[in-house]
């Protein structure tokens, strides 16, 4: 039985020296699916072993992959794109939205039967998104009424290709994209996607990288079936951004402090973050900047720096989806009211990050107005408090850090749930110079 954690940070002193995140979890479960996808022995060093790539993890042994893991490095024999062996009981993926609606469009391209499901959470999140365009290609697919998991694939001969299609997503989402991506390779001719804004291109550049004929111009990307097998990786991941983020963020709000995160993934379409506390006023520089697994990299320095209030809409809010209850921590100490507009998808990630965040952080003693796409927080209100972590890894992590800088203390219940994306979490803080009490029971 795992025990409740209670987690409260302060800082006694501010935050210095340097940090090496875990590896990138959106590339962790890309490289683990793709590389089950190819022919020949993948290597992915960095790999992030986390709750939800094991979700990832466990699917595929599920499939018949015979993946190792040591320590952070995972091999894996690839089975090809018809490889896998239908599963005997349902697909389990945990939490994890990522695994679910990537691994669905897997096995349309593969045409293998399967049931994927997943946790209470998870099958709270809509699935229509991918199973209404992957029905126009032919794929036989079923959920319940409410339109979300759990999803049942029927089987289909690797004879019969899939409907290749020109599709406009209704919303800007890697998740659906990488779905329609992946059913795409086994369409009987070129398959077109349009997004209505820029959402992160990770599947794009590591297909590419294995031989896919993927080219993006713009907000299309048009995938060609496959024409040979997808060649094994062999590649190191770059530090997670979102995983930065927290660190960043921690050090901003604490007077004297400067830390630097070596090796941290910088692709432009995850880096609205970076330019919103740019924009706040932290003193935030990237060094040593290069390229790594087709993926531009670099150092973050961050020198903490009185912090204002910002407004964040349009085509950022896309690039710092995930970043959002970290960033409102920010913005619950930055000078001014800051506004956050047109992220209504904030409403379907592992809670309804709108309303749940702004209800926790009334009860922390912020002044916060929840709107349909987004919030607004009056900077300088939040005193200090008990909440909860409600299942959301992010959630229990940026509560957490609001101790740093809050009048009084804040703990978080329930904030086990980090373990999903970030289990050094602690660690790192620690590292760098924060207190922090864990209450287990």
């Amino acid at each position: 039985m795992q025990h409740s954690l209670t987690l409260s940070f302060s800082a006694d002193r501010p935050l210095t020296g340097e940090a090496v995140l875990p590896g990138d979890k959106s590339l962790s479960h890309r490289a683990a699916l793709f590389a089950a996808l190819a022919e020949g022995v993948s290597v992915v060093d960095r790999f992030l072993v986390s709750g939800v790539t094991r979700a990832m993890l466990n699917a595929l042994t599920a499939l018949g992959v015979a993946w190792r893991l040591e320590e952070n490095r995972l091999t894996v024999p690839g089975v090809g794109l018809h490889g896998f062996t239908p599963p005997t009981a349902p697909l389990d993926c945990g939490n994890s939205a990522t695994t679910i609606r990537m691994l669905t469009g897997a096995l349309a391209a593969a045409g293998t039967p399967c049931v994927l499901d997943g946790s209470e959470g998870l099958r709270k999140r809509p699935m229509d998104r991918i199973t209404e365009p992957l029905r126009a290609m032919g794929v036989r697919i079923s959920t319940p009424p409410n339109h979300c998991a759990p999803i049942t694939l029927a089987a289909r001969s690797p004879d019969v290709p899939l409907r290749a299609q020109a599709y406009t997503l209704p919303v800007a989402s890697a998740q659906v994209k990488s779905c329609l991506i992946l059913a795409a390779l086994a369409a009987d001719g070129e398959t077109v996607l349009r997004e209505p804004g820029p959402s992160r291109d990770h599947t794009e550049r590591l297909l590419a990288s294995m031989g896919a004929d993927i080219r993006v111009c713009g907000p299309e990307v048009r995938v060609t079936p496959l024409a040979r097998p997808l060649a094994p990786l062999a590649l190191t991941l770059p530090g997670d951004i979102s995983s930065a983020a927290f660190l960043l963020v921690a050090a901003a709000l604490t007077p004297g402090s400067t830390i630097l995160l070596r090796d941290v993934g910088l692709n432009p379409t995850r880096t609205g973050i970076l330019d919103a506390l740019r924009e706040m006023g932290a003193d935030l520089t990237v060094e040593n900047p290069q390229t790594a697994a087709g993926e531009p990299v670099g150092d973050l320095r961050l020198t903490a720096a009185p912090l204002q209030a910002v407004r964040v809409e349009g085509e950022r809010v896309v690039r710092m989806i995930d970043e959002f209850p970290v960033f409102a921590i920010a913005a619950c100490f930055a000078r001014g009211v800051t506004e956050v507009r047109d992220a209504e998808e904030l409403r379907y990630k592992e809670t309804d990050r709108i309303a749940v965040l702004c209800a926790e952080l009334r009860a922390l003693g912020a002044r916060v107005e929840e709107r349909r796409d987004g919030f607004m927080i009056h900077g300088g209100s939040l005193r200090g408090g008990v909440c909860e972590a409600h299942g959301d890894h992010r959630l229990a992590m940026s509560l957490a850090l609001a101790g740093l800088a809050a009048p009084e203390p804040v703990s978080v219940r329930h904030a086990e749930i980090l373990n999903e994306s970030f289990p050094d979490f602690v660690t790192q803080l620690r590292a760098l110079g924060a207190t922090v009490a864990e209450i287990r029971g």
